[in-house]
């Protein structure tokens, strides 16, 4: 399949210069409620910053054309897989209501932007039942689109992370898919609705999503799906660091792209689970886990070796006096650059099986010398430069201040209904959205290269087990 769309890809790109060229002698677009205007005023409020991919703009004209190219080329591209013709334009006209709509992103208000009429308006009632079924009914197969997404971005921005970011959807209904009482571990409290973890693609151009996965309990679980194989409980539902792993390592395998590090938060989900199920798909992984995690120490030269599993916030205090600073560029400040004290050392993680037992590397950051570590992180690139490693963890601020902007601008939480397809149509389409935004409003960030983090030293790492580590007296600031 994968070759199969980088052949379509090829052919989609190559015309992609004559759409554009039809793109600018068509009539300009409506100024009515959420036409061409809107799309200039929050393409003006969210030109690119390293914070996120909108943030803060000063040309909105040169913004607006930029995206409006980038839409009609990207659309050209990934709906090649779509074989109908009506189906490649209502995919088009669904991302442009994305980025144009004002408000809540549903099918009825995007219809109405489509329509150009008022909620009673024939033409709005008929573009509303086409959009619903595109969406809700429709057989079209949304991967596919996905995987082009993924490779298009692939051409336009090299791939430097993926990153798996949690996304809970507060619903005051029943009449949503996977809808329910959840605990979300992230923020530590119970809401109503959906939670859905997506896959974002992270460059120094851009970070955008990619892939999605819908959390879904033993009840939800009976809905009929096109997803990738669940990852499930004996009750038939799918386990929380279930749904978070699985759509990253889904992600990863059907992008068919090299294999490149997922960042993400596995704090109180399971630790040891999601470690090993990377390592077996020999996919590269940085975790941020718990003060409290238990680990071992594995060199007989460094505090608590022998003394069995200790607290990683521990086992960190007791190397503290190998702590060295690292500087970062701050996601949040456009410019800013930010020290941290940094410490690694080589633990093993707790195992019954002996066959799983490994070397990860732990690290931690101190944002104050005399205080605990803020932030600690394992990870199976046990070469890799501490200072790197930081500096990657980094690009999850970016897609978490890209998210929170996203969820509302581009209607990310925006889908209602009973259809699980027709939930992973919707936040396909607006992944599309989100990168078409993204590809024509931000410059190169200040970010680890690809070369800082090969795909072959990462995959070598994961292979053959590193000798016992010697205690660094420094880490390396670059």
């Amino acid at each position: 399949m994968n070759t199969a769309i980088s052949t379509r890809i090829g052919t989609a790109t190559a015309t992609a210069s004559r759409t554009t060229a039809a793109t600018a002698s068509r009539p300009a677009a409506r100024t009515a409620p959420g036409g061409r205007a809107h799309l200039r005023d929050t393409a003006a409020g969210y030109a690119p910053g390293p914070g996120g991919p909108f943030v803060g703009g000063t040309d909105g004209a040169g913004v607006e054309e930029a995206v409006e190219e980038a839409v009609e080329e990207l659309c050209a591209a990934v709906f090649a897989s779509l074989r109908r013709k009506d189906q490649r334009e209502r995919g088009r006209q669904y991302v442009r209501g994305l980025l144009e709509t004002k408000g809540r992103k549903s099918i009825r208000n995007i219809a109405q932007q489509i329509g150009g009429g008022d909620a009673a308006g024939g033409g709005s009632a008929a573009a509303e039942q086409s959009l619903h079924h595109f969406i809700a009914a429709s057989t079209w197969d949304w991967q596919p689109i996905r995987t082009a997404l993924a490779q298009y971005l692939g051409q336009m921005a090299p791939l430097g992370a993926w990153v798996a970011q949690p996304m809970a959807i507060p619903k005051g209904g029943e009449h949503s898919v996977g809808a329910g009482h959840r605990f979300d571990p992230h923020r530590g409290q119970m809401f109503r609705g959906q939670q859905a973890f997506g896959i974002w693609y992270a460059s120094a151009r851009v970070v955008t999503p990619v892939g999605w996965r819908l959390f879904l309990d033993e009840e939800s679980a009976q809905e009929p799906s096109q997803d990738s194989v669940q990852e499930e409980g004996p009750g038939g539902e799918e386990s929380y660091e279930g749904c978070a792993v699985s759509g990253a390592l889904n992600t990863v395998r059907e992008s068919g792209m090299a294999v490149r590090p997922v960042v993400l938060d596995i704090r109180d989900i399971a630790t040891r689970a999601t470690l090993n199920r990377f390592a077996e798909a020999r996919v590269p992984v940085v975790g941020r886990i718990n003060p409290e995690a238990r680990l071992l120490v594995t060199d007989p030269r460094l505090p608590g070796f022998g003394a069995g599993t200790l607290a990683a916030r521990d086992i960190l205090q007791n190397v503290r006096g190998l702590r060295m600073p690292v500087e970062w560029p701050d996601p949040a400040v456009p410019g800013a650059r930010r020290t941290s004290l940094v410490a690694a050392v080589r633990v093993m993680v707790p195992d019954p099986a002996p066959g799983r037992r490994r070397e990860v590397l732990l690290f931690g950051e101190w944002e104050a010398a005399r205080r605990l570590p803020t932030q600690l992180w394992v990870t199976d690139m046990v070469r890799t430069d501490p200072a790197v490693l930081v500096r990657l963890t980094k690009t999850a601020l970016r897609v978490s201040a890209a998210s929170a902007a996203s969820g509302q601008e581009i209607g990310l939480r925006d889908f209602s209904g009973r259809s699980l397809p027709g939930w992973h149509r919707h936040v396909t389409l607006a992944s599309v959205a989100h990168a078409a935004r993204c590809l024509g409003a931000s410059p190169a960030l200040p970010v680890p290269r690809p070369a800082d983090l090969p795909p072959a030293a990462a995959r070598h790492a994961l292979r053959r087990p590193a000798p016992a580590a010697r205690p660094r007296p420094a880490l390396a600031a670059h």
